[in-house]
């Protein structure tokens, strides 16, 4: 349990991200603090943020509703963690696909793939986010390839999984991406276990799976 040097810290730290236009701590504030909330990233950064807006999305990440309540209630919840062992909880995980151009990866995943921009970072631009319901993609720019495309393509090495329910949304996809234009590196077709399945190709070569949930028996690069 951090204690409350840490806190202010952590506060301190999220108010200067603010202030240096650090993308990614906007989707932070819009989520902790209601006022913010329906706000893009551009936003939130261009909007007045305090340190007591700070120590107010630290509190309240923590599940005190202000600063105060939380230098309050900390001595209770450090107590209470002396006497409960707890694992860190994993929220999720997200794949990060090398590019060399990241606007022309962001059309192809939006304008192909349907995912819409999240934010991204760098003047010019070498991350980006992307988003699509609940899946999350990261874009990183390099200058060169990361991974043999032979190799790669002879495996069937895989960049992501996009996950869907149902047998049903994997068709679904298959024929809103083909009507886009996608590249297709495999078809839809049904696997040796059962599964049906296929595979897009962005503009780096990168290969994306469409899977349903239970499906997953690829190599993944």
């Amino acid at each position: 349990m951090p204690n409350l040097e840490n806190l202010r810290k952590q506060a301190k730290l999220i108010l200067r991200w603010h202030r240096d236009r650090y993308f990614p701590v906007a989707a932070q504030i819009r989520s902790g603090l209601s006022r913010y909330a329906g706000m893009t990233d551009s936003d939130v950064l261009a909007q007045s943020f305090k340190l007591s807006d700070a120590q107010e999305l630290v509190a309240r990440q923590y599940g005190f509703q202000s600063w105060q309540a939380l230098k309050t209630g900390l001595p209770t919840m450090s107590e209470h963690a002396q006497s409960v062992s707890a694992k860190a909880v994993i929220t999720a995980a997200e794949p990060q696909l090398f590019v060399a151009d990241i606007r022309a990866s962001i059309a192809f995943f939006a304008d192909k793939l349907g995912f819409a921009e999240a934010f991204t970072y760098g003047e010019p631009p070498f991350y980006a986010q992307l988003s699509r319901d609940g899946a999350r993609i990261n874009l990183r720019c390099v200058d060169r390839p990361v991974i043999d495309a032979e190799l790669r393509d002879r495996e069937q090495l895989l960049a992501a999984y996009l996950t869907v329910a149902t047998a049903d949304d994997i068709k679904a996809l298959f024929l809103e991406y083909q009507a886009a234009g996608a590249t297709f590196f495999q078809t839809l077709r049904r696997e040796p276990w059962g599964a049906r399945d296929f595979i897009v190709r962005d503009p780096d070569g990168n290969l994306s799976a469409a899977v349903r949930g239970a499906g997953r028996q690829r190599r993944v690069a």
